[in-house]
């Protein structure tokens, strides 16, 4: 626990450098983490933490970012998801769950949402908490049919990244790894 709460403020402060809120000290983790940005296998993740305002995924390993991925997310990104089709991309503490390497995109790694919490408050709205979250790559038909991937943010609520980068992450991230979204 304690080192999962260690990670969780270093990721914080990441994601905060990452947005110009820096001190001496939150500057010296982006650098320090911005010259990594060539994953060396094999890597283990020990988190993975995703700030949702500047689109991107930190993998850490052993406590440290080891890459950072620029993401796609929810086609209406603002805010938690709260309820089935409604283009968010959860916040809050998840794991990975699953691996999907049939996916209708270019494998999967499934999230743990919706937690309990999560379920509670689209119950207590009378809504569909929906489900099936994951971190994925580009969807299948844009190799079958050669076109281009999409842009922007595009997905029904996942995180998306390129294939070449899912292919990474689907090497380096063992099953039951946290998963920390940020607003």
């Amino acid at each position: 626990m304690r080192v999962f709460y260690s990670i969780a403020v270093v990721a914080t402060l990441f994601c905060l450098a990452q947005r110009g809120h820096r001190s001496k000290a939150v500057a010296a983790v982006n650098s320090k983490s911005s010259s990594l940005q060539t994953l060396s296998l094999p890597v283990e993740a020990d988190s993975l933490v995703v700030c949702k305002i500047d689109r991107l995924l930190h993998l850490y390993s052993d406590g440290a970012v080891v890459k950072s991925y620029t993401i796609a997310l929810g086609f209406s990104p603002r805010g938690a998801k709260r309820y089935l089709g409604d283009g968010r991309t959860p916040e809050g503490r998840y794991t990975i769950l699953g691996r999907n390497p049939q996916s209708r995109y270019h494998l999967s790694l499934s999230i743990s949402y919706p937690d309990p919490t999560d379920r509670m408050r689209a119950r207590k709205a009378g809504l569909h908490p929906g489900g099936d979250i994951c971190i994925h790559g580009w969807p299948n038909s844009v190799k079958q049919k050669k076109t281009s991937p999409p842009t922007g943010d595009w997905t029904l609520g996942c995180i998306a990244v390129t294939n070449e980068e899912i292919e990474e992450l689907w090497r380096a991230v063992p099953l039951g790894t946290p998963v920390i979204i940020y607003p």
